[in-house]
């Protein structure tokens, strides 16, 4: 599901600087969609390493 959710951070981003600026240029439509692309896996690279130390830190019952 990661690429489908940096495939929808692309467009979403894209899709704000249309929003922003209608006279946005392909290069501003292309950095944008990138910066989504690679903001959104950074965040979920975040969430998992938030989740594992979550995890390790879990007391273990046995």
């Amino acid at each position: 599901m990661r690429l489908l959710n940096q495939i929808i951070g692309a467009v979403v981003a894209e899709e704000a600087v249309e929003k922003l600026d209608p006279e946005a240029g392909f290069f501003k439509k292309g950095m944008a969609a990138i910066a989504g692309f690679e903001g959104e896996k950074m965040i979920e690279e975040k969430i998992d390493e938030h989740t594992a130390a979550k995890d390790d830190s879990a007391p273990t019952t046995t």
